[in-house]
């Protein structure tokens, strides 16, 4: 049975339309679609946006992919984060030994071979990365780049592979290697400085995980990582806008040096979202919920509470972006970042019917994936 989705503001590729309909049929937009017979949705006046896609997803439902690499927790985390408009995202492997980014690769395989909704590759977060930024990331786990990982992370055969890295630890040749291959190459937990980050990303890295956060600041005589994402027009950065990892006058600053379909809403998100325990365990430690962020016994930001509709929010009603320039950077982007752009990411004829449906306070009342309805166990309110 075909959708048809009328009276709301749909965001199509050159902006919203106010007085048309889009219709759905076989898990794809359709250009003309036959209304006769079709599930009618008045969206009473709200917005039809492209589904989001979050790049950095470390759990949700109660279930952290470290702890159970494998496809039950990959389904999970999509079905809880899709409670909050999340049609496609990539489960994140924070630091760990090789043999269980081997696992997780695998069971993200086998994944997407069955089927699973949303799951668009893997992103491995470390362990490659600088332990002077190592964040709450274990630094007994962190190694170099060398052939036999390499060869790990060029082995996925379905879906994308994006790794997080920090330049410093390896060389300009590792990138131009893996990127060659493929693989999608964030800089990212780094102390690199402004120059060697220019030439990381000359080699080819083509995206910063979350921007400000876990990286060598901006100073006038040593602008460092920032500095260098800042004046650099092309590569993709995330931001985590929950209020706490970013400063919004921050934020306001990096778009206007940039582009701002160059930006990426992301959530770092762990397993306390969409679930009712605010508690949880990583690498020995407990991890707790406060004031809407997650933190160790130390206090130090260990990911996020966030979801994605959340995080358009705050860019909205505390950052001051548009709900479009919004939408971009929680869809159409990172769809982008990814290579992913002609089949996701906007509502355009062709595409997946990945779409959420927000009303006028940007409240989420419906999320479809592939033309399917989600069916939230328990909708939790964001």
């Amino acid at each position: 049975m075909s959708i048809h989705f009328t009276n709301g503001q749909i965001l199509g590729p050159d902006g919203f339309i106010t007085h048309a309909g889009i219709t759905v049929e076989g898990g794809l937009i359709s250009a003309t679609g036959d209304l006769k017979g079709a599930e009618i949705i008045d969206l009473d006046g709200g917005y039809l946006l492209p589904g989001f896609i979050d790049t950095q997803v470390n759990g949700g439902g109660g279930v952290l992919f470290n702890d159970t690499p494998d496809v039950a927790t990959i389904a999970a985390i999509g079905d809880a984060h899709a409670a909050y408009g999340t049609t496609g995202f990539l489960p994140t492997l924070i630091s760990d030994r090789i043999e269980v980014i081997d696992a997780a690769m695998r069971a993200v395989e086998q994944a997407i071979l069955e089927g699973v909704p949303g799951v668009l590759g893997i992103h491995i977060e470390g362990p490659f990365i600088s332990e002077a930024r190592k964040g709450i990331h274990d630094a007994s786990l962190f190694r170099t780049l060398d052939p036999a990982a390499k060869a790990l992370l060029k082995s996925l055969k379905r879906g994308k592979t994006l790794v997080t890295l920090a330049p410093e630890t390896c060389t300009t040749e590792d990138i131009a290697e893996l990127s060659a291959a493929g693989v999608i190459i964030a800089g990212g937990h780094t102390d690199a400085t402004y120059d060697v980050t220019k030439a990381a990303i000359a080699a080819g890295v083509t995206g910063f995980t979350h921007l400000f956060n876990a990286m060598s600041p901006f100073a006038h005589r040593a602008p460092g990582v920032v500095g260098a994402i800042l004046e650099d027009q092309t590569t993709y950065a995330g931001l985590i806008l929950d209020g706490r990892h970013v400063h919004p006058a921050a934020v306001r600053v990096a778009l206007k040096a940039r582009p701002k379909d160059r930006f990426m809403l992301v959530t770092d998100a762990m397993p306390t979202v969409g679930a009712t325990t605010k508690t949880f365990m990583l690498n020995g430690q407990t991890i707790h919920v406060e004031d809407g962020v997650c933190v160790g016994p130390d206090g130090t930001l260990a990911g996020s509470d966030l979801d994605m509709a959340t995080a358009l929010r705050y860019a909205v009603t505390e950052v001051g972006t548009t709900v479009t320039e919004a939408a971009v950077m929680a869809a159409t982007s990172p769809a982008a970042f990814m290579k992913l752009s002609h089949l996701t990411g906007t509502i355009s004829a062709g595409h997946k019917a990945d779409l959420v449906w927000l009303d006028r306070d940007l409240q989420v009342r419906g999320v479809w994936r592939a033309g399917v309805r989600h069916q939230a166990k328990t909708l939790t309110m964001v």
